[in-house]
């Protein structure tokens, strides 16, 4: 059977959309279509050396792009994030037209894109395919959805493993064989080494495999001073079509549109990079975990999305940034910092997803079971941080890694939201949310609901930590030192409240123990005080709904 690969634009992850220039083939080559091979290409694989299209016959293969409505309904997916995959797919779709491809692509406004699997069996059906190509999906129930499809139309389905990541999937199913105790620090060790990056002589650049202790400074008073400019795309005409599309089909999914600027096109994406390695790289590494109001972006590159809808390729990003390094414009402490969120983090949370699911969706550890609260899809809270940072992502449909871990993502875990309702909102209103790399990252490092598979410990903090790291609480009426009373900062008081109820858990943790010990220093009538309080914030959030 010859390696030819369809593709079809799928939409993987909360969206898609495709291009507003559909090639359509005249009737004479019906004929030639039928004996084709279809490729498909999802909505987070805009790659233009994927498998799939390098094994591409030009004269015979079509190549199928899906938008579907329900993509960005089951999830209410932010206005941004659909507008970002559905632009970035029309521009691939234009690209593939340009370079020779015969392309299919299904609209969002279409009759047939109420769901992925309808649009996709529409196509095939129409077309008279025998066999679908394509490059392996980023999330397990797309996986599964393309292979009913295929069974209910007894054609074959030929995947190609994803060249996109560093490590691939079988290569980590044997990283993991065997080990008692899964440690994100081993793997990425393991990768350095294998891969020859930051590594001078055998041994890690600049002496250590890490630089965690250089890189938590707060901005201090002052605050983090003049930053650079970003990078501006202004909304071409593909981009204005989308917006107005998502705006006529979604008009009750949350989020803003105005002021978009996300890179829709690979030409764009290079352009992220660059600004990111010359302006923002250097000061990274030291201030990645500080926050400070009304400032979104800070030192933080941007290139996420970039990467999970694959117009970057990681290891052309991991190149730049230590070509940065060895150069001596960027400290090791910045550049091993953010290699490390790529060859690190971001290979072994895919990994671990895949080697998981799909049980991991159900993973409760902590038997939380609290409602998420409506301000979450509002902003409206007397909570400063909290304000912030939701509408920021209201926004801009983004905010930094440790906005996320450390005050949404740890709000909802002290105050025991359930797991699966915190993911969703996650993979709801980030532009750059896939869930295989979403998912571990909520369910394990935010929520610990796996039971400590990828976080070692829970991520728990009082307000303290906010107000060390950031300026928030200046202007906030709740005290981060006080845990009980009308002024008591809800994180601190949820915080004790934690610890209380999962004392018996973590009191003799190797890593926790030390938080747990802390409670030795309230007595009774203070743990009484602290489960009342709390008892009161729970309901009132609960009764938001």
């Amino acid at each position: 059977m010859r390696e030819t690969i369809l593709l079809a634009q799928a939409l993987a992850q909360g969206l898609a959309s495709g291009p507003l220039l559909l090639r359509t083939l005249p009737a004479k080559q019906e004929k030639v279509m039928r004996t084709g091979r279809l490729i498909l290409v999802l909505g987070d694989q805009l790659d233009h050396r994927s498998p799939a299209l390098l094994s591409a016959d030009k004269a015979k293969d079509i190549v199928a792009m899906l938008e579907v409505r329900n993509e960005s309904q089951r999830v209410w997916s932010h206005k941004a994030r659909t507008v970002l995959f559905l632009s970035a797919m029309r521009h691939f779709a234009e690209w593939l037209a340009t370079n020779g491809f015969r392309v299919e692509y299904t609209r969002i406004d279409e009759a047939s894109a109420g769901s992925f699997s309808t649009a996709l069996e529409s196509l095939i059906r129409k077309l008279g395919v025998t066999e679908l190509v394509m490059t392996e999906a980023g999330e397990h129930g797309v996986q599964d959805e393309i292979s009913a499809v295929c069974r209910t139309c007894n054609i074959e389905l030929n995947l190609l493993p994803d060249s996109h990541f560093l490590c691939s999937l079988d290569e980590f199913r044997q990283w993991r064989k065997g080990r008692k105790r899964l440690v994100m620090e081993h793997f990425y060790r393991h990768m350095r080494q294998r891969l020859g990056i930051l590594m001078e002589d055998g041994k890690p650049a600049g002496g250590n495999w890490n630089f965690d202790r250089d890189n938590r400074k707060h901005f201090g008073k002052q605050g983090p001073g003049l930053l650079p400019d970003w990078p501006e795309f202004e909304p071409d005409a593909i981009t204005q079509q989308v917006m107005q599309d998502v705006t006529g089909i979604l008009p009750d999914n949350p989020g803003e549109l105005v002021g978009f600027n996300w890179p829709v096109t690979r030409d764009q994406a290079l352009v992220q990079l660059e600004d990111f390695i010359v302006n923002r790289l250097p000061a990274f590494g030291p201030f990645q975990d500080a926050m400070w109001q009304d400032e979104a972006f800070l030192y933080h590159s941007g290139l996420a999305s970039s990467l999970n809808l694959k117009l970057l390729s990681p290891r052309e990003v991991i190149d730049r940034a230590v070509a940065a390094y060895e150069r001596g414009d960027a400290p090791i402490s910045s550049v091993e910092g953010f290699v490390r969120q790529l060859l690190g983090w971001r290979e072994y949370v895919r990994g671990l997803y895949w080697t998981e699911m799909p049980d991991y969706l159900d993973s409760n550890d902590l038997d939380a079971d609290a409602p998420l609260p409506a301000f979450y899809w509002n902003g409206k809270t007397d909570m400063a941080c909290l304000e912030q940072v939701i509408g920021q992502t209201l926004k801009y449909g983004y905010a930094h890694h440790i906005q996320r871990l450390m005050v949404t993502g740890l709000f909802a875990m002290l105050l025991g939201v359930r797991p699966r309702e915190i993911h969703e909102w996650y993979l709801a209103v980030y532009v750059d949310a896939v869930e295989w790399v979403e998912l571990p990252n909520t369910f394990g490092m935010s929520q610990y609901a796996d039971g400590g598979l990828l976080a070692s410990k829970p991520y728990a903090a009082s307000g303290r930590y906010i107000q060390r790291m950031s300026n928030y609480c200046a202007g906030c009426r709740f005290r981060p030192d006080q845990s009980t009373g009308d002024k008591a900062c809800p994180f601190t008081t949820l915080y004790w409240d934690f610890l209380m109820r999962h004392e018996k858990r973590f009191a003799d943790h190797p890593r926790a123990a030390m938080q747990w010990r802390m409670l030795k220093r309230l007595d009774a009538g203070k743990r009484k005080a602290i489960r009342a309080r709390a008892a009161e914030l729970k309901g009132l959030f609960a009764d938001q709904q």
